[in-house]
Parts: C-alpha cells; sequence; structure tokens
C-alpha cells in the first residue's frame, strides 16, 4: 500500500475530530457530531482496508453495466423518496434509525470506475466524434440526473469529474474549447430564462454583502471566521464567531479550522489535500492497468474539485452549493464514500506486481 495516501488521510481525518470536539459547545447537539464523526472513521478505515485487499481488475469488469443501472436506480430512489430541507431532498432515512445517507456521494464512485471502463473501451479512437459522442451520453445522463434529482452543488462535483477525467485520457483540447465556446454562447439565453429567485442566488452567492440577512448570511459569517482566526487563530478553546455559523460542523468546517488554528490550521489542511491529490496521481502513471489510471485520475479530481468548490464558498468567493470539504467536513456519507475512494486507489497500487507483464500502453 503506499503509506503517504494514508498519512495524509489519517492526517485530515484528525483535524476533522479535533475541530469537530473543539467546537461541540456551539452545536444544539454537543458532542454527537464528534462521536459520530469517529464510530464513522473507525467503520471507514474497516471498509477501505477490505477494498485494499481485493482485486479491483477482478471485480470491475465484471460490473460495468451494473455500476451504470445501480447508479441511476439510486439516482431515481432519491428523485422519489427523498428527504431534507432548505429545498435540497437528497437524503434517504435509514428505517428504524435517525440517520440518513447520501446516495450520490456513493453513485460518484460508481460513475468513476464506469466512466474509467467506457474511456478504455475507445482509448484508440477517442477524439473520433462518435467516441466523443458515447462519451458525452454517458457523462451527461449520470451528471443531468443528479442535476434533475436536485443536488447543484453536487452535479457541479460531477462534470467536474467528468472534465479531468477526459481530459486526462487524452481528449483533444478542441473540444474543450468548443464545449467552452458553446457554454459561453447559451449563457446569455439562459440567464434570461431563470427565474428572478434564481438570478438572485447566483448574484448573492458570488458577493453575498448584496443580501446580508438571508442568501448571504452563511457566506458572511464564515468570512468573519476567517477573519477572526488571523495567522495564529483563537486556540482549541477559542473563538466566538463560529457560534453564529450555519452549518458550521458539515459545509463551512473549514472555517471553524481557520478561527480556531490560524492560517497553520488551514495551510496543514491544502498541504495534505494536495499532497494527496499529487500522491494519487502518480499512482495512476505508474500503475499497470489503464482504466486503473483513470480511476485514479476521477478520484483525484472529485478531491480537488470538492475542497476548491468548498474552500471557495468558505471564502465568499462562489455561491454556497453545498459540498462537503473532503476528509474534513462532518458527514457519515461523506467521509465514507471517500475512504472506499481511498480503498480503491490503495487496491490499484497493491496489485501493481501482479500485473507487471500486462503493462497496457498508456
Amino acid at each position: 500500500m503506499d503509506p503517504i495516501v494514508l498519512l495524509c488521510v489519517l492526517g485530515m481525518n484528525i483535524m476533522s475530530l479535533v475541530t469537530l470536539r473543539a467546537a461541540s459547545d456551539s452545536f444544539k447537539l454537543g458532542t454527537w457530531y464528534f462521536r459520530t464523526q469517529l464510530i464513522v472513521t473507525a467503520g471507514s478505515l474497516v471498509v477501505m482496508g477490505i477494498i485494499m485487499l481485493l482485486d479491483y481488475d477482478a471485480w470491475f469488469r465484471k460490473l460495468r453495466w451494473v455500476l451504470d443501472a445501480v447508479s441511476i436506480a439510486l439516482i431515481l430512489i432519491v428523485k422519489r423518496f427523498g428527504t431534507g430541507s432548505s429545498g435540497n431532498y437528497n437524503w434517504i432515512q435509514i428505517p428504524g434509525t435517525t440517520f440518513s445517507v447520501q446516495p450520490t456521494e456513493f453513485v460518484k464512485i460508481l460513475f468513476i470506475i464506469s466512466f474509467a471502463l467506457h474511456i478504455d473501451a475507445v482509448r484508440d479512437k477517442i477524439n473520433h466524434p462518435l467516441s466523443v459522442l458515447g462519451l458525452a451520453m454517458h457523462g451527461g445522463l449520470i451528471c443531468g440526473m443528479v442535476l434533475w434529482q436536485g443536488d447543484t452543488g453536487m452535479a457541479l462535483v460531477y462534470i467536474g469529474i467528468f472534465g479531468i477525467m477526459l481530459f486526462g485520457a487524452g481528449l483533444s483540447f478542441w473540444y474543450f474549447g468548443g464545449a467552452a465556446g458553446a457554454g459561453l454562447l447559451a449563457a446569455p439565453k439562459v440567464w434570461n430564462h431563470l427565474s428572478e429567485v434564481q438570478q438572485n442566488r447566483i448574484l448573492f452567492g458570488f458577493n453575498p454583502d448584496l443580501d446580508p440577512l438571508d442568501k448571504g448570511l452563511q457566506a458572511i459569517a464564515s468570512r468573519n471566521c476567517i477573519i477572526a482566526g488571523g495567522f495564529r487563530g483563537a486556540g482549541i478553546n477559542g473563538g466566538t464567531k463560529y457560534f453564529r455559523l450555519p452549518a458550521g460542523q458539515s459545509d463551512f468546517i473549514y472555517a471553524i479550522v481557520a478561527e480556531k488554528f490560524g492560517f497553520f490550521g488551514t495551510f496543514l489542511y491544502l498541504s495534505l489535500i494536495v499532497i494527496l491529490i499529487i500522491r494519487i496521481l502518480w499512482i495512476a502513471r505508474s500503475t499497470r492497468k489503464n482504466y486503473a489510471s483513470y480511476i485514479c485520475i476521477g478520484i483525484a479530481g472529485m478531491f480537488l474539485i470538492q475542497a476548491v468548490e468548498n474552500i471557495g464558498m468558505c471564502l465568499a468567493l462562489i455561491p454556497v452549493v453545498g459540498v462537503t470539504c473532503p476528509f474534513l467536513s462532518y458527514g457519515p456519507s461523506s467521509l465514507l464514500s471517500a475512504y472506499i475512494c481511498v480503498g480503491i486507489v490503495e487496491s490499484i497500487c497493491t496489485h501493481r506486481q501482479k500485473y507487471y507483464f500486462e503493462r497496457e500502453e498508456a
């Protein structure tokens, strides 16, 4: 296994637990978030270890179509039976318990694997228009269904994964340029068809000071926490700004880290997530199976997109879209799915020697 990947993940996870414990007084449920995160961490480590020991190639190639079918089924289930609040009905309540799961967190994994297999199947002619059309239909179906289900933030993550995996597979820049140009041309027409409420959400998202008591409240409170932390931070028992920060334990935990541990705490997290992404990309480069490389690229892209989105909204630079910070935010579904991804990466790493004489051309 790759020890650097594991150390980075454990470092970020420990930061999460320390922050949740230190800020437990501000949450209505006290230490409940900390205890739940600790239990989920223990279970996730076990799941990661099991996946790491499995031979990924023996399973993934047989399950390609099953993965797509399960993904579509899970999204449809959430659309029909999803629960939540504030217009986001993205969770499924586990019968007989107070816990909920967010299926789209796990659909990400299925999508990355199935899309990697699809790319591998057309690798030799990936820039052929028919190949691009097929890949676009595959990615567009899943991304579109997530957006239709109502999870805009997660849909942006899926779109980012889709683009990064195609870039890593060697898709021509002309296709990316064409897609960007089409998006720019369509933007004015799309904007005119948005309702006033939707337009205000976007405008206030990029400039929360325009609506400080409603749409911009979370972003402004988060920014105030980061400002209050300064360079040294208020200390593990210090700080008061985070008391007024909604969803501080999940979407905005980065702001609490900034207030309590200052620049040092945020820099430590950024260093760990960057090292993790670079290391996963290194594994992608050295693995023996081409589609395994694409899986690693997709997972690295997922961590990158989520970190950028979450930190961006904590800094009040982009609209609040409800995306968790990898290994830092509270969230059983988010944490478990992240550890599953790490387990897959470690499985690819541990089985490199088995396929030493089967190296496929990248």
